[in-house]
């Protein structure tokens, strides 16, 4: 309980690569999308307690995500993936709720300060 996790992100090798170090830091990862919107249906269907979202995506973008995930459980735990640049948009994540920000490329410790506090014992 409160270790189950959705990966969001465009990028097949970035889910992947996300996906190995969460499962090596004791989360579990539940699904992944590849969109916003299949996110958020992902979501409602998984209903995991960490959700993962890529800020710049197809169709529907990290932020607008956000959004959406937030207005079906105001309490979710988001953690939002950048790369280099982005910092207007992860204020505003931040704002929104975001609990913490990962930036690309991922290196193991960058995964475990930002999800470690949010591991429930």
């Amino acid at each position: 309980m409160g270790n189950k996790v959705l990966i969001v992100d465009d990028m097949l090798f970035m889910r992947v690569t996300l996906k190995k170090m969460l499962e090596e830091v004791g989360f579990e990862v539940v699904a992944e999308a590849e969109n916003g919107e299949d996110g958020i249906a992902k979501y409602k269907k998984f209903l995991p307690d960490i959700v993962t979202l890529d800020i710049t995506m197809p169709e529907m973008n990290g932020i607008e995500a956000l959004e959406e995930i937030k207005k079906i459980n105001p309490d979710v735990k988001v953690v939002m993936i950048s790369a280099m640049g982005q910092q207007p948009n992860v204020i505003k994540a931040v704002k929104l709720g975001a609990k913490g920000f990962i930036v690309k490329p991922f290196k193991i410790e960058k995964i475990k300060e930002a999800m470690l506090p949010l591991m429930e014992k």
